[in-house]
């Protein structure tokens, strides 16, 4: 195989590992976000995506990011905080490349450590948009 793999809808939103019965946050949302992708979530977790204002714990997050939105670094720490303790999933979505508003990988990587995360894997999750999961960094003693 190799690189990343190309998957619809429905089987890319149960590669992202959420369950029924999770809360997921979305940030990011705009005109341009892959519906489909968003609907299919939905049917994984049995409920509606919570917005930005949500003021509770969330159990996942996915970020739809794109080149000049902002500071990535910024937008990361904010998404973790959004997670109990700082665990639960977070899936950064981003333009995939030759499209409008690409992210480079060495970009979100650097962004990522910054924010005290790391990529562990990448799917091209929709056909505009690849998937990034990011983890928690361990501490070594």
């Amino acid at each position: 195989m190799g690189g990343t793999e190309e998957l619809g809808s429905s089987a890319g939103a149960a590669r992202l590992g959420f369950t029924a019965g999770q809360v997921i946050q979305e940030f990011g949302y705009g005109d341009d976000v892959d519906g489909d992708l968003r609907d299919a979530i939905e049917g994984v977790v049995g409920g509606e995506l919570v917005d930005e204002d949500y003021d509770d714990i969330a159990d996942g997050v996915i970020l739809w990011w794109r080149d000049g939105d902002g500071d990535l670094t910024d937008a990361l720490v904010d998404v973790h905080a959004s997670l109990d303790d700082g665990r639960g999933l977070i899936w950064l979505l981003t333009r995939k490349a030759g499209r409008s508003g690409h992210v480079d990988h060495m970009d979100i990587e650097e962004a990522a450590t910054t924010a005290g995360l790391h990529a562990t894997s990448t799917l091209s999750i929709a056909p505009d948009w690849s998937a990034t999961r990011l983890g928690t960094r361990s501490r070594g003693k």
